[in-house]
């Protein structure tokens, strides 16, 4: 039982422990690329056992849908994650 409870108040402490402005940098771009567009992924190849196969995927984000800037985006993330404002601007694609 002790175990337990010492592995919950390290997850706990974990959580609460602020995230470096580098990581959010990281992880906020990718939220601001899903804010200008939507993303398409496909794979198509062959094998012995089945044959030729093909799959798809688009994933549209929230803030694309409504339209969000995503330098805005990019900016009250990290501001979420950090309490700070960004470090770098973005590395966004170019559409």
């Amino acid at each position: 039982m002790k175990r337990i409870a010492f592995v919950l108040l390290s997850f706990a402490i974990t959580a609460c422990t602020p995230m470096s402005p580098e990581r959010a940098a990281d992880r906020c771009e990718e939220r601001a690329r899903g804010a200008q567009a939507p993303e398409a992924e496909l794979t198509i190849g062959a094998n012995s056992n089945s044959g030729p196969f093909a799959e798809g995927s688009i994933s549209i984000t929230s803030d694309f849908v409504q339209g969000r800037d995503p330098l805005a985006v990019y900016e009250s993330c990290v501001f979420q994650l950090t309490g700070e404002l960004p470090i770098r601007p973005p590395r966004l694609r170019d559409l």
